[in-house]
């Protein structure tokens, strides 16, 4: 074929072939338009709405009416069935025939009972049903997009009101010859764009595309085979042996929730596994992994046959369970026992349902990864790790991303990976994503792709270990930290929760060994557990989800409060003789001296300071502080409290004019500055409006000083003294706090209520404190880290806000000051200002993030030598872990159930194991950071003890060094040891 030789403009050759596949321009006379032949109407199209989420048995048993192609339905979040029945023309004999549709919603098709094909619009390209002979058809729809149903943006709050329609539902012939081709263009244009104007295999793409231009004729199938040759040539070419591999795995990353409730996610994955199973069936090397035992688990329960089919699609090696937690949740906002849990119940299920164990942690979308993570995998049998978040780093970028262009190993990794198919919303791979790799599978000028596995990467990957850098503590996500504060009660139902979980499980092993007709409530933990971990997925324990997943959160969560403490009374009820006194039960492994509220004998809420030991019981007998706590109002208005431990002075805007540690003579607030100031802060980031808090929002600061209610006395001392006073913060929101002073008690509560209304606002309360140090610590899970209180690098910089669970301390040599709270993940700490973030206010993706009354507590509290000295983290477990009423008759002796020899080691769990009833498990964490030996006492009867991994394997060769003193166990710093005690 001979023609004139064109002029080598990149841009007019590579807009050519564009428009020559184009789905907008020229479909007249260009490929794209001869992809479907002819066409066939269907035979019926009926349809009917349902406000629910129904079973396909149900649906079908409706009254279906007439459907009119085009006709609306809806609103968001409803469903519309359609029945579907169709003859395929005796002409079409030995064509590929599809059924094409094309709908706004997501949709699944039922055949014969069984889910068996999506069919969605997803980039533009039209999913189509193979079928072969009359059938009848249903189509389930979602009344939503893939990605929810947000007014004007993504991520904008859902429009209740949308309609949808089904804008084409037609059988047509594909020209598969077409389809190939196609794809040979299509690949060919984007090496075009990838590889740019400096490689010159870009250009060598460029000039076979368009030579495939002048040889296909669009209306004559002949030339096909000529362009296809070409494309052919091209790809053949091949690679040298040192070109980098990319290990790719099909994937689809689903969240549990977001921009759709869990409800709609249930669907969302039968969906997108459907596809994949469809896709395994045509394709013998796909390999699809999916993580999340709590999305199998729904679809074991919605969609059996489809759950069946997993199954044996994993015995293939296909289909590749990951991850091996219950949700991919986040990574900086469960605590450890509830990263344990994910863990256990995760690889649990995994185990019982497909006979394996994850070797890998799945977290591609999470805000950020404790320092924690790697011990925890650790010990739940997980060596490797997979994560793409970091390249998402606002200022600094984290030295390792997925891509081999921006690849930080070069030289010393020749492997990475690429997870291939729509996600966040589902959808997964697609055959045309398939079909594309196997084009490019080994091409000059590319990496080399093969279908691989987690296993055979991370093989490759170890083969290399000793080159690869490595990174110590936490890997920080610089962005998404307003999610440690978004959605204040989701906050506050998470720490509360794990908080009665943890007293019902020791409750419950205590009360196993006190009354041997105890049943443990192992079913009904298991489901109040799941539930709490289901909340810590990465969208909805951060807040960064639509309001009707907020609603299921916070239902999930008074589930969780009604169940379990029925689970408590009956624990507490069985741990000693039932009786009309007053007792107490203390769950926490150390002896507490604490006021509480109880009830004189007319039923009246009286004080009492009780006496109660660790990890036990006793009855309330009050006992008498060693300084009373007394309340002086004084004539300037302010007032002066003091409990022999603290003394403070409160302004009559309840700012703290002084706070001093009486022992040490020390003030704590700096000069010229008040302490307990609330501080607001306008609140607008780049997009992403529940996830990020930017750092030019600190220019905004503006302090609340507006005097509603004046500070006045509440408690006048003795056991409490206590003071009362409230703020404006604007029209629309007021702060309401007592600050509490209790006797014997090293730190000061502000009990606290905001009425809060705002819009893109930001509230905190800072306390400034005479303390110098460059670094402050916060509580992390199983530990504390350091971050720096100056902003000297960009990588400290990028920390102005910043997590950490419940506490943060500042210390210099000798002196420091604590910040504690009960329900609060956001934190800064800049030179000598201590601040903790309260509430925030965005708009999306829930246009009433936030808006209510709010509850919860801090404290501030002063101390001489170290935190680890001064028991700040036995306070701040104090204060999250209240002591239980219980009640017991007179007589009631006090009994420990634990203790432990060292301050620096904490006993966090008790409870029953897995899988062997007459048998506890306990779990302890070395807290300080320091080598300590430290004895575990005991009053149980013990006759066993073995160490064991977080998933409660026992070692047989490691039997715990037992004696009738109790178990002796050695400690690294933060390290966790679980222990097997066999009663």
């Amino acid at each position: 074929m001979f023609h004139q030789p064109v002029l080598k403009n990149r841009r007019t050759l590579l807009e050519r072939a564009e428009k020559f596949i184009s789905d907008i321009y020229f479909t007249d006379c260009n490929l794209r338009g001869r992809l479907y032949g002819d066409s066939w109407p269907l035979d019926s199209l009926a349809s009917f709405l349902s406000e629910k989420r129904i079973r396909f048995t149900e649906a079908t048993k409706q009254n279906f009416a007439p459907y009119k192609v085009g006709d609306t339905f809806g609103p968001t979040w409803w469903t519309c069935w359609f029945k579907v029945t169709l003859t395929i023309p005796e002409s079409w004999r030995g064509k590929e025939v599809h059924l094409r549709w094309e709908s706004d919603g997501e949709a699944m098709v039922w055949r014969d009972g069984q889910p068996v094909q999506v069919m969605v619009r997803i980039d533009q390209d039209v999913k189509a049903l193979c079928l072969t002979h009359v059938v009848t058809l249903y189509v389930e729809t979602a009344c939503n997009g893939l990605f929810g149903a947000g007014q004007g943006s993504m991520i904008a709050a859902p429009d209740p009101n949308r309609t949808f329609s089904v804008q084409r539902a037609e059988l047509v012939v594909l020209n598969s010859d077409v389809r190939e081709l196609l794809t040979d263009f299509e690949m060919l244009v984007d090496l075009v764009k990838e590889l740019g104007e400096g490689e010159q295999r870009g250009y060598q793409a460029l000039f076979t595309v368009n030579e495939m231009v002048n040889l296909c004729d669009p209306f004559d199938p002949n030339s096909y085979s000529k362009a296809r040759s070409l494309a052919r040539n091209f790809f053949n070419q091949r690679n040298g042996e040192s070109q980098h591999t990319v290990h790719a795995m099909g994937h689809c990353h689903i969240d549990s929730a977001w921009l759709w409730p869990y409800e709609e996610t249930i669907r969302k994955c039968g969906r997108s596994w459907v596809t994949a199973i469809r896709l395994m069936e045509k394709n013998p090397e796909f390999v699809f992994t999916c993580s999340q035992a709590q999305q199998f688990q729904w679809v074991k329960s919605w969609y059996p046959g489809l759950f069946s089919q997993i199954q044996q699609f994993v015995e293939k090696g296909q289909f590749i369970p990951v991850g091996g937690t219950w949700v991919e949740m986040d990574g900086n906002l469960p605590s450890g026992e509830s990263m344990v849990r994910q863990f256990l119940e995760g690889q649990r299920f995994f185990n019982q349902e497909f006979g394996i164990h994850c070797k890998e942690f799945w977290l591609p979308d999470t805000f950020g990864y404790s320092a924690q993570l790697p011990q925890i995998m650790q010990g739940c049998g997980i060596s490797n790790f997979l994560t793409q978040k970091l390249s998402w780093n606002l200022v600094n970028t984290f030295p390792v991303v997925k891509t081999v262009k921006n690849n930080k190993d070069k030289g010393r990794a020749n492997h990475s990976a690429v997870l291939f198919g729509f996600g966040d919303g589902g959808g997964g791979p697609t055959q045309l994503m398939l079909d594309r790799l196997h084009r490019i599978k080994d091409s000059d000028g590319l990496p080399k792709v093969q279908m691989s596995s987690p296993d055979k990467l991370f093989s490759q990957l170890q083969a290399d270990s000793a080159l690869l850098c490595t990174w110590t503590g936490e890997l920080f996500l610089e962005l998404h930290n307003g999610t440690y504060t978004t959605q204040a009660q989701i906050k506050r139902g998470n720490r509360q929760c794990e908080t009665l979980l943890h007293d019902i499980e020791i409750a419950s092993c205590l009360a196993l060994c006190r009354d041997r007709m105890f049943q443990y409530p192992v079913e009904r933990l298991q489901e109040l557990w799941r539930l709490l971990l289901l909340n810590q997925f990465h969208d909805v324990i951060p807040g960064s989800c639509i309001e009707m997943v907020v609603d299921d959160a916070l239902k999930y969560y008074e589930d969780i409060r009604s169940g379990g403490a029925a689970l408590l009374n009956d624990a507490c009820g069985a741990l000693c003789p039932k009786g009309n006194a007053a007792g107490v039960f203390n769950s926490l492994p150390w002896e507490r001296h604490e006021v509480i509220q109880t009830q004189d004998g007319a039923g009246k809420p009286t004080l009492a300071l009780v006496r109660v030991p660790s990890v036990g019981l006793s009855p309330v007998k009050e006992t008498q502080p060693a300084t009373p706590v007394s309340v002086t109002v004084q004539a300037d208005g302010t007032v002066l409290m003091e409990n022999g431990i603290l003394r403070t002075v409160v302004n009559k805007d309840g700012t703290l004019a002084s706070l001093c540690l009486i022992s040490a003579n020390r003030e704590a607030i700096s000069d010229g500055c008040h302490g307990n100031q609330f501080v607001m802060f306008d609140d607008v980031p780049l997009y992403w409006d529940a996830w990020d808090v930017m750092d030019y929002h600190l220019q905004t600061r503006n302090p609340l000083h507006e005097v509603v209610q004046p500070v006045h006395v509440v408690s006048t001392g003795g056991l409490r003294g206590s003071v009362s006073f409230s703020l404006r913060i604007s029209d629309k929101s007021t702060v309401t706090q007592e600050i509490v002073m209790d006797a014997m008690c090293p730190y000061i509560k502000f009990n606290t209520e905001v009425k809060w209304a705002e819009s893109h606002k930001f509230l905190k309360v800072e306390f400034p404190v005479r303390v110098r140090s460059a670094n402050a610590t916060y509580e992390i899970q199983f530990g504390h880290l350091q971050r720096p209180t100056h902003r000297n690098t960009s990588w400290d910089w990028a920390r102005f806000e910043v997590w950490g669970h419940k506490w943060s301390d500042l210390s210099e040599h000798n002196f420091g000051v604590a910040l504690l709270n009960d329900c609060k993940y956001g934190y800064s700490v800049h030179r000598n200002t201590m601040t903790l973030s309260l509430l925030r206010a965005p708009k999306a993706p829930d246009a009433n993030a936030d808006m209510g009354t709010h509850s919860f507590t801090y404290a501030i509290m002063p101390h001489t030598g170290s935190f680890q000295d001064a028991s700040v983290i036995r306070c701040a477990y104090n204060l999250n872990f209240p002591l239980r009423l219980i009640q017991c008759t007179p007589d009631t002796l006090p009994w420990s159930a634990f203790s432990v020899s060292t301050e620096a080691v904490i006993l966090e769990t008790v409870k029953q194991a897995e899988d062997r009833k007459g048998a506890l498990v306990v779990r302890l964490y070395e807290s300080h950071g320091s080598s300590v030996v430290a004895t575990l006492f005991t009053s149980l009867p013990v006759k066993e003890a073995w160490h064991c991994d977080l998933l409660e394997r026992h070692d047989s060769t490691q039997p715990a060094h037992f004696t009738s003193e109790g178990v002796t166990l050695n400690f690294s710093p933060f390290q966790i040891v679980s222990l097997l005690l066999i009663l």
